[in-house]
């Protein structure tokens, strides 16, 4: 634990509490601080000007990362017939209908990511809370709730990271691992906030970026000068 401490420590003093850093520098730093011995995931949060309990204001959505996120994904599919055949070609580790919702009823969650035919919702809406405070439940609006099964998959082995704001205002979400190149890392950042930009709600007043921040899964926060263009 000493150790550890130590570590952490001087990742504390190479950043500067009271300083915004540029994106890249910002991404430079979180590499950097990573106290850890495996590959961490560098993270960002960003606090929006959004009241989420209004409901045009709670920002949802997805976006596939330019250079991926470092995982592959054990995706779970909710399809019937000619869909269920199209998932298993596809990739997904596990396919099915009432039998997988029944399995998840009774606890079993070993997997990262659904996806589901829109004739399947009735079923899986069973699972909302399950599955919604876990940021699994499929939607349409982050392409999880779709025919498309196969596109869907290899979206989400390519990059795709999904995204919510929380009853703080605050939308958190990965951008790859600390293993990542700091251009790699900063391309997902400029991908990750342009979309979240474009889901500004009309409603939204004042300032709709209030504050970002990057760090390593175990390293510290380091604030992001961010001004959307």
């Amino acid at each position: 634990m000493a150790k550890s401490g130590k570590k952490m420590k001087a990742a504390l003093e190479k950043v500067d509490c009271e300083k915004t850093y540029e994106p890249a520098e910002a991404v430079k730093l979180a590499k950097e601080t990573a106290p850890a011995k495996f590959d961490e995931t560098v993270d960002v949060a960003v606090r929006l000007g959004v009241d989420p309990r209004k409901a045009d204001q709670n920002i949802r959505g997805s976006v596939v990362l330019p250079k991926g996120t470092g995982k592959k994904f054990r995706v779970l599919v909710f399809a019937k017939g000619e869909k269920e055949a199209e998932a298993k070609k596809a990739g997904a580790e596990f396919v099915g209908g009432e039998d997988l919702v029944k399995k998840i009823q009774g606890g079993w969650l070993e997997f990262d990511r659904v996806v589901a035919t829109p004739d399947m919702m009735g079923q899986v809406g069973k699972l909302g809370k399950v599955l919604g405070p876990r940021g699994m439940m499929p939607n349409p609006k982050t392409g999880s709730v779709t025919f498309d099964i196969k596109g869907a998959i290899e979206e989400i082995q390519a990059g795709k990271v999904e995204f919510r704001v929380d009853k703080s205002g605050i939308v958190h979400a990965t951008l790859g691992r600390v293993s990542f190149s700091v251009e790699d890392l900063a391309e997902n950042f400029d991908a990750l906030m342009a979309t979240l930009v474009k889901l500004k709600p009309a409603s939204s007043k004042g300032h709709y970026v209030k504050g970002v921040s990057l760090s390593s899964t175990m390293g510290p926060g380091v604030k992001v000068a961010y001004s959307p263009n």
